[in-house]
């Protein structure tokens, strides 16, 4: 569950990012900001049910949650220029 966790909360932050550039930008139309909005909203779920089972619990879960997110955000970086 804390790798879950990790994962989700780097997702989150990247539908957050996109998120806030459509509505600065005003590129977005409702229907893709509510569709973003929902993806995100179901990871937040993803992410609370890792911490509802104790994945912040585990030895060492602040390194292990960091590096897990670091190979998130790479992945995500990546597909933005790829």
């Amino acid at each position: 569950m804390a790798c879950t966790v990790a994962i989700e909360e780097a997702i989150v932050e990247h539908y957050n990012n996109q998120l806030r550039e459509l509505l600065t930008t005003g590129i977005g139309d409702d229907t893709l900001l509510e569709a973003i909005s929902k993806c995100r909203d179901e990871e937040v779920e993803h992410k609370d049910i890792g911490i509802n089972h104790g994945a912040e619990s585990i030895p060492a879960y602040q390194a292990f949650s960091q590096c897990i997110k670091l190979g998130c955000k790479t992945a995500i970086w990546l597909s933005e220029r790829v």
